[in-house]
């Protein structure tokens, strides 16, 4: 119960945390204040706080916005607020050739989440072999709840569910990001109590390319796990629409070996797709990995 009590006292402090100003949001806010002096006709790159890249010609400019010309999208308008980055081209760039959208799917990589936040407002809708399904929404800058569920009522049976509250705090120029959540799951219909997993995680990275270290604790009717499980996840970006992603777990002091994976994730602007291999660290004989595929649709912001 003392490791219990730790779990939830780290949640606490984290959840605190996250009603601050961030050195981070001080540092876009100035930024925001301070761009260089911006000259219309001029070829720019754009890159946003959310992860947006922009390459088009400034048309025009005020104390609020910029307005680029872009040839894959035309013209499109930026709020000053929202500029992490500016820089000017020359005139011989192709505009449209480092045009990327945001990671529609930045803060989750096959399952697991990473400690990086949804905005307030943005959300996501991931299904998952079909029956696995689970809704994450950012109900503030820090805060994220999830809700999912394996619908078995249509079958005439028990129903799994499942809620995920997460709180992020970004550091470090939002380089580096801390996390604090926990799966609290039941199965509608049966006496079988609660039970789930506290966790914490540290991410390195944006939300393009990030590595994650978390650690987990199994909990179930009041009672924790002694041993922790951790996780190793990682993703990057390889193209415009395209990532490399693994997803990876150990169990230490436990007897058993871990589970690996590795995936492709396509994503267009307003939806993505995991194919991947995941395999247990056993003997499995010609057996390679087990197939993933899961679709995420964002939605909100």
């Amino acid at each position: 119960m003392h490791r219990f009590s730790v779990v939830l006292v780290a949640f606490a402090l984290c959840a605190l945390f996250s009603v601050l100003p961030t050195l981070a949001d001080a540092q876009a806010q100035a930024q925001a204040q301070s761009l260089p002096e911006l000259v219309v006709g001029e070829t720019y790159r754009v890159e946003t706080t959310e992860g947006s890249v922009f390459v088009g010609q400034l048309i025009s400019v005020s104390s609020e916005t910029i307005v680029l010309l872009t040839d894959s999208t035309g013209e499109i308008t930026i709020r000053r607020a929202n500029i992490r980055r500016i820089a000017l081209l020359d005139a011989g760039h192709t505009l449209s050739a480092e045009y990327r959208h945001r990671n529609p799917n930045a803060t989750r990589y096959l399952f697991a989440p990473n400690a990086i936040g949804l905005r307030k407002g943005q959300g996501y809708y991931q299904n998952t072999w079909v029956f696995f399904n689970n809704a994450n929404y950012g109900v503030s800058d820090r805060f994220s709840v999830g809700l999912g569920t394996v619908p078995l009522f249509l079958f005439g049976t028990s129903t799994p569910v499942w809620i995920t509250p997460k709180v992020s705090v970004p550091l470090a120029s939002e380089r580096f990001h801390l996390s604090a959540g926990a799966l609290l799951g039941g199965v509608l219909g049966t006496d079988s109590g609660v039970g789930g997993v506290f966790y914490g995680t540290a991410t390195y990275g944006g939300t393009d390319s990030n590595v994650s270290l978390s650690l987990g604790y199994g909990f179930s009717n009041g009672d924790i796990s002694s041993s922790p499980v951790v996780n190793l996840s990682a993703m990057h970006r390889l193209s415009r629409t395209g990532w490399l992603i693994t997803e990876n777990y150990f169990f230490p002091g436990s007897g058993e070996n871990g589970i690996i994976s590795l995936a492709y994730r396509y994503a267009a602007e307003n939806i993505s797709a995991d194919f991947g291999l995941v395999r247990p660290l056993e003997d499995l004989g010609a057996l390679i990995g087990i197939p993933w595929l899961g679709i995420t649709i964002p939605f909100g912001n």
